[in-house]
């Protein structure tokens, strides 16, 4: 059976070549006679693969020395929690409300510390960006918390916060790696690595040192805790070996083909065959302020439930998957992220020219 185009939001694309080389070593990793998923965390072997990924990720990302890089489980989700636990002194965070993960970042944040929502887009169904070039931020906030791309929505910061001096944390799952950043910029970043990185289980967070201390809340799982992490460089227990491993992988794809600079043009190109389709169809629509579109996530829609249903079921059988939007806004939704080729995204777009002049 040949391959789908799968523009899921994650679980997601991988890209081919590293598949494929995750297959020739799935018996035998490099003449030990076992697969990375067998082997021991403090063995000498996994022990190269996890300073490799990190190595790369700091080449990619160009992380400054003073920043942590950790791989850690749990998903995104479990930051939720593990950012006001390690980061409150004050008892108080002001968080910035564009999407769900950001809604419900806040809300988990909600159950231990004064959690402030300084500015929303709920007010049109999470379709733009609001400004934040002037926000009320907290005097006594301990830090200012963003989701930077929303995977359910299709927004994407184009300028981050201004948070007015206050730490800036931001969850970058669906657009982690797509593009260059500015590490220096955030006090945390993180991810969940299933969207755009490795397959699921994994989060990885870039941490400025300076924010990881014993002076976090009490009764803060040690789990939970970035210092316990930290000072095992992400061993303290077994870690997600096999996801790390395929990241490391993916890491050494991304860099094999030019680095962020290259893929966030690539990202650009293949993003403007799409949209530049829905800006001129009949039919479908997007659903987002065009200047705060992501790269990464297009939800669309025919403004038919029924036609919405039949174009998902079609576009199946046409062996393009995992289109429909998320249960709550409906409609479609292509994620595009870095291992999807351009060739996919434009097989979607003669689909969907044809199944408008079908359907209109």
């Amino acid at each position: 059976m040949s391959r789908v185009y799968n523009f899921s939001a994650g679980p997601a694309v991988l890209p081919e070549e590293v598949l494929k080389s995750a297959a020739e070593d799935m018996m035998d990793y490099k003449g030990c006679g076992m697969s990375v998923m067998e082997m021991s965390h403090r063995s000498k072997m996994f022990d190269d693969i996890i300073k490799t990924a990190e190595a790369d990720i700091r080449e990619l990302y160009n992380i400054p020395d003073n920043y942590k890089v950790l791989f850690l489980q749990g998903g995104a989700s479990q930051q939720f929690t593990a950012v006001p636990m390690n980061l409150c002194k004050n008892g108080v965070a002001d968080y910035i409300i564009t999407g769900q993960w950001a809604k419900k970042a806040y809300q988990e944040a909600s159950r231990y510390i004064k959690a402030n929502a300084i500015a929303s887009s709920e007010d049109k169904t999470f379709s733009y960006i609001p400004d934040c070039s002037d926000l009320p931020v907290s005097d006594d906030a301990d830090y200012v918390y963003i989701c930077e791309n929303n995977t359910i929505y299709g927004t994407k910061y184009k300028t981050l916060p201004n948070t007015k001096g206050k730490i800036l944390v931001s969850d970058v799952s669906s657009c982690f790696l797509s593009e260059p950043i500015d590490v220096t910029k955030y006090g945390v970043v993180y991810g969940g690595v299933q969207k755009n990185v490795g397959p699921a289980g994994l989060v990885i967070s870039i941490i400025r040192e300076d924010l990881i201390t014993d002076e976090v809340m009490d009764k803060t799982p040690t789990m939970l805790k970035w210092k316990t992490q930290a000072d095992a460089d992400s061993l303290y227990n077994t870690p997600n070996c096999w996801s790390i491993y395929i990241c490391g992988l993916v890491f050494k794809w991304l860099k094999a083909n030019g680095g962020l600079e290259k893929m966030k043009a690539l990202n650009e190109e293949k993003a403007a065959v799409l949209y530049d389709f829905l800006d001129s169809s009949n039919l479908f629509k997007g659903t987002v302020a065009k200047e705060d579109r992501s790269l990464m996530n297009v939800p669309f829609i025919t403004g038919d439930k029924d036609k919405d249903a039949l174009f998902v079921a079609e576009a199946k059988k046409a062996g393009l998957e995992n289109l429909k939007g998320h249960r709550s806004v409906g409609g479609m939704r292509a994620s595009i992220y870095n291992a999807m080729p351009k060739a996919g995204v434009e097989k979607l777009v003669e689909f969907m020219a044809d199944f408008e002049k079908k359907n209109s």
